[in-house]
This record gives C-alpha cells, sequence and structure tokens, in this order.
C-alpha cells in the first residue's frame, strides 16, 4: 500500500510482459501464474471456492487480480495456455522472513528465532489455512502437466483450519523461549484486514488430482529447523 506503483509494476505489469514475450517467441510455452487468494477480499461465505466474487481489500490485491486477468485473456485470445493457482499463506523453507512483504507468517520464524515476541494483531482468532511448500509445488507441476488444467484457476489450501492464536502458540512450543503479544491492530491495519479466511480446494482435488500432504505443525516444524541453521542469510540480506 506504501509503494503501489511498484507493485503495480511487479504484478501486472511484469506479467503482461511475459505473456507478450510468450505470444510473440513462443506461443506454446505452459505457463502456470502464482496468483493469490487475496483477490477475493473480506469473504461472503466459507470455504472460499473459485466462484467467490472478486473483491481485494489492498492495492496488492488489485494488482494480482489483473496479473492473473491478463493470462486468462491470452489463452482465451491467443491460446497461450496458461493455468492460475490462487495461493494461501504458502509457507515453508526459503520463504521470505526478513520483513512480512509476503506472509506475515514469515516475519513470526524471524521474531521467534531472534528471541523476539511474535507480533499477533487483533485477538488472534482470525482462522487461516495454509499450504506447505512441497504441496504448493506438486500443485505448481500439475498444473503445468496436466492437459485438463489448460486455461483453469484453482485455489490452494491446507489440510487445517487453524485461528492465528494457535499458529502462534505452536511456534512458540516448537522453539523454546519464543513468545508473543496480542497488540491492537493500527487503523491502517485494520482498514485492509479480512477477518476469517480459508478455501475450498476441492476443485483442484478432483480435476488434477492434487492433495495437500504436510500437516501445519510438521510444516512448521520443518520451516524453524531450516532457519535455524541458515536464517542469518535471510533476515541479513
Amino acid at each position: 500500500m506504501s509503494n503501489p506503483h511498484n507493485d503495480l509494476a511487479i504484478n501486472a505489469g511484469a506479467q503482461l510482459s511475459i505473456l507478450e514475450a510468450a505470444r510473440q517467441f513462443n506461443p506454446e510455452v505452459r505457463i502456470v501464474f502464482a496468483g493469490t487468494r487475496q483477490i477475493y477480499g473480506k469473504p461472503d461465505y466459507l470455504p472460499v471456492d473459485e466462484d467467490h466474487p472478486i473483491r481485494p481489500v489492498d492495492v496488492n490485491g488489485v494488482n494480482k487480480v489483473a496479473g492473473e486477468w491478463y493470462h486468462r485473456l491470452y489463452h482465451e485470445v491467443y491460446g497461450i495456455p496458461t493455468t492460475t493457482l490462487r495461493l494461501t499463506n504458502t509457507y515453508g523453507p526459503g520463504m521470505r522472513v526478513r520483513d512480512a512483504r509476503q506472509t506475515f507468517l514469515g516475519i513470526w520464524i524471524q521474531q521467534a528465532l531472534r528471541g523476539e515476541s511474535i507480533t499477533v494483531y487483533g485477538d488472534g482468532t482470525q482462522r487461516r489455512d495454509f499450504t506447505y511448500v512441497s504441496d504448493c509445488v506438486d500443485a505448481l507441476l500439475l498444473a503445468a502437466s496436466q492437459p485438463d488444467a489448460l486455461g483453469r484457476t484453482y485455489n490452494l489450501g491446507g489440510l487445517e483450519i487453524v485461528p492465528l492464536l494457535e499458529v502462534a502458540t505452536a511456534i512458540t512450543e516448537l522453539e523454546p523461549g519464543a513468545d508473543f503479544d496480542l497488540v491492537d491492530f493500527t487503523a491502517e491495519r485494520q482498514a485492509i484486514d479480512i477477518g476469517d479466511y480459508f478455501g475450498s480446494w476441492s476443485l483442484i482435488q478432483a480435476e488434477l488430482g492434487w492433495n495437500p500432504q504436510v500437516p501445519l505443525r510438521e510444516g512448521l516444524r520443518r520451516t524453524l529447523d531450516y532457519y535455524r541453521t541458515h536464517g542469518s542469510y535471510y533476515w541479513n540480506e
């Protein structure tokens, strides 16, 4: 929200450049767009399926909608073989942890491992679902290889639906000495908070056979193990 033109260039303009290059030089290239559940905004119903109204609450969500629609348009008009996955809270080894630009869970991992208190905004009852990185990669590979995925849009999700307070508690149990604080929303954060969100991934399950495999606590354990060894390379870059 603080740098909207840069966000526009990354999430919309860059997608258009990729698609134009494909159209001109390699129209048969297989493209899978990593979209986001942010395009839905505050849910009208749960779980959110692919037919839910598109109503983003922030600049990033608006630009992701544009990026997704460029991929859909180039498939329909030019026949570029594209597929969109709407990702939700993807996490795991290698994720960005030096700030909260890509996911709040990244900064939580950093705070826990550096002995800082995890910051949980609101009362922590907001429910979320999470996708471990290897499950996300499986979905990307299926989308890239299955003919049934051409021109389609799919939600991803996770095995569990948990309140943020439970996620923070799990991290502190896996990282002895870690703690968390409940902090009131700032006015800016409150304006874009969506409350509860969890998605239905029944469509990609039915059409491509995708099922998430890694439970949240196991995924958090693997992630914390990785950053205990390699974390300094990520938050000091």
